[in-house]
């Protein structure tokens, strides 16, 4: 596992308060926030800097306000001015990274969900001298493209770690929930699953449509008697899920990826036997300081190799301290 090399920065939540943030922007709209915007508390003395985060963050997804939040707490440490935007179309998305190298932008963090269709891009701005990051999704593809650095999980892992779980709670039949087809993260996720689980089912939805999802949900599991458990890849999709598993009367399991605060309140109520955090905090905030110390220093963070943030399992043993922090919107 990669060693972080940003950790103080990160400590520093411990006395700085964090202030509430805007929801993130959707339909491919950027929004700017000046350095001061997150939280309080001492700024470097370094050159300001620009530094875009583009994501292929879904409208209403409340995962990345919390990758935001971590981004903006590096930007204020870090005197940076941050460019924040998301769409979850990869051709659009591609068109803001675009954006930002006519921009002229000091840095480029991006997510690498779709990685075909934003390689080309990407190679342009590393050409324009531009530096890039990635985080979140593409731990398989970024050192093809030539990006710097990667935060976040192996989403492989995270769903062998689920996989591995489940089947020592005696499972022997679940259903992966994937809400964006072709998302090379999310089909990891389920194939770690089914590496330990051969008996895993796979079902497609449409995350844009929680009224969709409920309603495919519902319908499998009405039509799959034996399936032994349920999991869902995201927060609000399992939230969903976990009504749908109600409605019916379903006494499947349902485990979940990537947390929130009602989640965070699920596992404790025992609605959702347990949830794998990525950390999405530390992705943002790693990514933005990452760009920020190669700038000042030539440094590159984690020697080229993937930063991990997870997986963290939370369950029963944890979840009440957890919940305090995604209370607070930073886990």
């Amino acid at each position: 596992m990669a060693k972080f090399t940003w950790h103080r920065g990160v400590m520093a939540l411990a006395v700085v308060p964090l202030l509430a943030l805007a929801a993130c922007s959707s339909g491919g709209k950027t929004e700017s926030a000046s350095a001061g915007a997150a939280v309080g508390g001492s700024v470097a003395d370094t050159p300001p800097l620009k530094i875009a985060m583009i994501t292929h963050a879904a409208a209403g997804d409340t995962f990345w306000d919390i990758v935001r939040k971590g981004a903006e707490t590096a930007a204020k440490k870090d005197n940076v001015e941050l460019l924040y935007s998301g769409d979850g179309d990869a051709g659009r998305q591609a068109q803001l990274v675009q954006q930002a190298i006519d921009q002229k932008v000091d840095g480029i963090a991006v997510t690498l969900a779709k990685p075909d269709a934003l390689k080309d891009v990407v190679k342009k701005a590393l050409a324009a001298g531009i530096p890039v990051v990635s985080f979140n999704a593409g731990e398989d593809q970024y050192k093809a493209l030539g990006v710097m650095a990667h935060f976040g999980q192996s989403d492989k892992l995270a769903g062998v770690t689920v996989g591995k779980r489940l089947a020592s709670e005696g499972v022997k039949h679940p259903i992966c929930v994937i809400q964006e087809q072709g998302h090379v993260g999310l089909e990891n996720r389920c194939a770690g699953i089914k590496e330990n689980i051969p008996g895993t089912e796979i079902v497609y939805v449409n995350g844009a449509d929680m009224t969709s999802v409920s309603s495919t949900v519902t319908a499998k599991l009405q039509s799959t008697p034996d399936a032994d458990a349920i999991v869902g890849l995201g927060a609000p999709f399992t939230l969903t899920i976990v009504k749908a598993v109600k409605e019916t009367g379903s006494k499947v399991k349902v485990a979940s990826f990537d947390l929130n605060a009602d989640l965070a309140k699920a596992v404790v109520d025992g609605s959702v036997d347990f949830t794998v955090d990525q950390q999405p905090y530390l992705q943002g905030y790693g990514s933005v300081d990452a760009i920020w110390a190669q700038k000042v220093g030539g440094f590159t963070v984690g020697g080229g190799q993937q930063v991990y943030t997870g997986p963290a399992v939370v369950d029963k043993t944890n979840a009440t301290d957890v919940s305090k922090f995604a209370q607070a919107g930073i886990r």
